[in-house]
């Protein structure tokens, strides 16, 4: 009697593998992770910090001859604090643990599966009175509510992660960990953690150039050197940021068999399958059935705004009954329609004349 709904987006690339497998595979993976919390979350009072031993098939515990169930003296903490941790916190953290154990399953399989390339992957889940909405990728998630728009996630590429990919690089190449855990050979010897405005020339060596590293989100300048000729680790801007001049994402499922072309250097480290979830708690606000929450990948919001989109949403809703089911199909079908545009002499084109979307579009519409 314990029932959550889920919706799920997963924009494949180099390969389908990864996105039809997740899109099979990941409900279950959360599904299985909320199973062991049933319990939990039905009760009200705040979740334990510790589950007792599960006695059914746990070994006997071994008694020592001073063992009479008291922790000595000696052996209490010196310090003592405990957090409060919510039911809410405990969704979310099974959520997250769902995408890593999808990663896992997307790697143990890509051989005998045929899986090459990775997804994109932003999932919502319903829950006793809340949405969770987890993205790992540049699929985007908004909640349009009384004309008021409510982002619910936001996109990883290398321009927004880039200091966390800086800093990683610079983690695993030099002095910040011991001699014995440094992995310089995952930036190989072609790549530099630092950013700069555009390729160096080798002609201005002992030059001044604008630059920025893991700690800065401003720019400074800094005295070229032969180590800063190298390809920096996150190249271009907008939608051709490449990281390692190869993916345009920084989160998502798969892609373990990802290398810099024509080179034998690994891009996964790099990459994160860990969702950001957001929150959004239906009990606290009256609905009307206009409000909905609408997914969608990239090839919607690479042509098309969070204040297009509330338009269409609101344009569609009002030529139909409130109480009509399929008006919020219509609604996605036209948000596709309006973004892929019309084919003319120019190619693909939108109301505006602009260039439509080249890319795939797919889009829930969800009436809260």
């Amino acid at each position: 009697g314990f029932y959550f709904h889920y919706w799920a987006l997963f924009d494949g690339h180099a390969g389908s593998g990864a996105a039809v497998l997740a899109s099979k595979r990941l409900h279950l993976h959360i599904c299985e992770q909320l199973r062991d919390l049933v319990d939990i979350l039905q009760d009200p009072s705040p979740p334990p910090i510790c589950l007792p031993h599960d006695t059914r098939g746990s070994p006997p515990k071994l008694r020592g001859p001073q063992d009479n169930g008291e922790v000595p003296n000696d052996a209490v903490p010196r310090f003592h604090l405990e957090k409060a941790v919510s039911h809410e916190s405990l969704v979310i953290g099974a959520i997250e643990n769902a995408f890593k154990l999808m990663d896992d399953q997307i790697e143990r399989e890509r051989a005998s599966q045929h899986l090459p390339g990775g997804c994109c992957a932003l999932a919502a889940i319903y829950l006793m009175g809340k949405f969770y909405v987890a993205n790992a990728g540049d699929s985007r998630a908004i909640i349009i509510r009384n004309g008021e728009i409510i982002p619910m996630s936001r996109e990883f590429t290398p321009e927004t992660e880039r200091q966390r990919l800086q800093f990683l690089a610079l983690w695993l190449s030099h002095c910040l960990i011991p001699q014995a855990f440094r992995r310089p050979e995952l930036l190989g010897k072609e790549f530099t953690h630092l950013e700069f405005p555009r390729r160096i020339q080798p002609k201005e060596l002992g030059k001044k150039m604008l630059y920025r590293d893991q700690s800065m989100s401003g720019w400074a300048y800094k005295k070229i050197e032969e180590d800063d000729l190298k390809f920096p680790l996150i190249y271009g801007e907008g939608k051709k940021a490449r990281v390692m001049a190869t993916i345009g994402v920084t989160r998502g499922l798969g892609d373990h068999d990802l290398k810099v072309f024509s080179s034998n250097i690994h891009i996964k480290p790099f990459l994160s399958c860990s969702p950001e979830v957001r929150v959004y708690d239906l009990t606290q606000y009256e609905h009307c059935p206009d409000d909905v929450l609408v997914l969608g990948t990239d090839g919607l919001w690479d042509v098309t705004n969070d204040q297009e989109v509330a338009g269409v949403v609101m344009e569609v809703l009002t030529s139909y009954e409130p109480n009509d089911p399929c008006r919020y199909t219509m609604v996605a079908q036209e948000l596709v329609v309006r973004s892929r545009g019309v084919l003319k002499e120019r190619g693909w084109r939108l109301a505006n004349d602009k260039l439509g979307s080249g890319d795939d579009i797919s889009v829930f519409v969800i009436p809260l």
